[in-house]
């Protein structure tokens, strides 16, 4: 998302030609322009002239119109409201970093009265924060049907949650394994060549995976076949370079260097191009070699199609995990008396707002249009572009080539849009950017707690501040050196004591003010 028109902002690339639906539509529009071609040519050339009525043409085009029109709009309306649901997570977000961070105590006693240090307050509340941007992210990764935990952008800021309900699990591991582990176990790292696997026990039976491996910082993995091969060189194939693909731009690089014991996938992995996404008709080979291919078991089923990613299942809720330990700690915050009930009411609403939020995103992302719908739509466009030239040829004679083209482009490239922004979360050119919000929001969580909890004589009374300017330009510190309890005006021998001589410079500021400030035309 950004704030300028995208369509005269910058210099048209190839990546800006990919983000319109033409490399979509053009097999369509092409052959319905072949039909076209054909019937002029043989009603021009031969005796035999292919023409129809065209009394329904009227009708049935503003039928398919307002029909397209809906699915349009009905999609934008999602758009709108993935979009709107973020600025919610973003809101709630920040105010219950702000909450906690400036409203909770920095020096406090139990009421089993232990005394918790500044340090061990200060780290309680930053890990608190931390959670906070690993909820948005989490959320992130959730949309785009990415299961479990164990991303580069994930689980340097989760991994210190408790991962077994007992400490005593020596024989009955998997047993003791909290839902959120739980689930992210159930997910398979990336296959990596050349290297041995040993197996781990799910939910859907056991897996072959990668043996665990610990190291300096919690390193991605990548997930493309090319980019995995890459990975089975010289270099250990679970360490990668802390520079990206993208030159210098590593965002990881502000998260803790924490150990992981298994491969992380990358924070961003979008499908990457491929000549389906050039020449789609193609896609029907590549459907019935799936279907021919025997189906090998796995926990969840991931398709790419183009640069949309469709998943199957989707059963772990790492949001609602991490929700739930921040819902502990301000209940553990409230059961010590730490917090104020104005304050206790303020955090119990975000945290409320960020689990409607989720629930309203995950709406969006799980309730598309009705099969039928979509179905019965393209097949009556598809049947009204095919006959088309038929109906128009005796007005338009050899012009009915490029008026079933421009038509054919202007339906077909609505309905498709329609189809392109109904799930704004995928890593589509034009789905939202939800990569760039959740680090927006990283940093605005990181500014919060860079404030100190100060009282206002800390910094009001400092020779910087000029609370009655314009009307007395004195600052703070001279006006309370001079007068004490007392104020003197500017235009006054004698301080006196009251309010009476402060609101008279007052009214004094605001005359000038309003003098200064409004436009007298002429």
């Amino acid at each position: 998302m950004v704030a300028h028109n995208p369509l005269f902002h910058g210099r048209w690339t190839w990546k800006r030609f990919q983000a319109t639906v033409v490399n979509d539509i053009w097999p369509e529009v092409l052959f319905f322009t072949l039909i076209s071609i054909m019937v002029t040519v043989v009603s021009e050339k031969t005796p035999h002239k292919l023409i129809i009525s065209n009394q329904l043409l009227t009708v049935l085009g503003t039928v398919l119109g307002l029909v397209i029109s809906f699915r349009t709009s009905s999609a934008y309306e999602r758009y709108q409201d993935g979009r709107k649901m973020w600025v919610n997570i973003s809101v709630a977000s920040r105010s219950l970093a702000q909450l906690i961070w400036l409203h909770a105590p920095f020096e406090r006693e139990a009421k089993d009265g232990k005394t918790i240090t500044v340090l061990e307050a200060t780290i309680e509340k930053k890990s608190m924060v931390n959670l906070i941007q690993a909820f948005s992210v989490a959320v992130k990764h959730f949309l785009r049907g990415e299961e479990g935990i164990y991303y580069d952008d994930l689980y340097p800021i989760v991994s210190f949650l408790p991962k077994y309900a007992s400490t005593s699990f020596e024989n009955d591991r998997d047993l003791n394994m909290l839902p959120l582990w739980s689930s992210s176990e159930a997910v398979p790292p990336p296959k990596i060549p050349g290297t041995s696997s040993f197996q781990i026990k799910s939910r859907t039976g056991t897996s072959t995976f990668t043996p665990p491996v610990t190291h300096s910082r919690a390193t991605s993995l990548p997930l493309n076949d090319d980019a995995l091969s890459e990975a089975s060189g010289t270099r250990s194939p679970f360490t990668r370079s802390l520079r990206t693909k993208n030159g210098n731009f590593d965002p990881e690089q502000a998260l803790p260097f924490v150990e992981s014991d298994r491969p992380l996938r990358p924070a961003r992995n979008p499908p990457k191009n491929s000549i389906l996404d050039y020449f789609p008709f193609l896609r029907i080979f590549k459907f019935m070699a799936r279907k021919l291919k025997k189906k090998s078991p796995e926990a969840v089923s991931v398709r790419k199609t183009k640069r949309h990613i469709i998943t199957d299942v989707v059963e772990s809720n790492v949001p609602m995990e991490i929700y739930l330990y921040l819902s502990n700690y301000s209940g553990y915050l409230m059961r010590n008396g730490w917090l104020q009930p104005a304050i206790a009411t303020a955090v119990t609403n975000n945290l409320s707002s960020l689990h409607d939020t989720t629930a309203q995103l995950e709406r969006i992302r799980n309730t598309p249009l009705p099969f039928a719908y979509q179905a019965h739509l393209r097949m009556s466009l598809w049947l009204y572009l095919l006959f088309l030239p038929f109906q128009i040829y005796s007005a338009f004679r050899w012009f009915t080539i490029p008026g079933t083209a421009f038509t054919s482009f202007l339906l077909l490239g609505f309905l498709e849009i329609g189809q392109e922004i109904e799930n704004p979360f995928g890593y589509d050119l034009n789905d939202l950017d939800i990569d760039g919000f959740c680090l927006g929001l990283q940093r605005e969580l990181q500014e919060i707690t860079t404030h100190a909890v100060l009282k206002p004589s800390d910094f009001l009374f400092t020779p910087m501040n000029q609370p009655f300017a314009p009307a007395d330009r004195r600052s703070a510190s001279d006006l309370v050196k001079d007068g004490g309890a007392k104020y003197r005006a500017p235009d006054e021998h004698v301080a006196t004591e009251g309010y009476d001589s402060i609101r008279r410079t007052l009214v004094k500021n605001w005359r000038v003010v309003e003098e200064t400030t409004r436009e007298f035309k002429q």
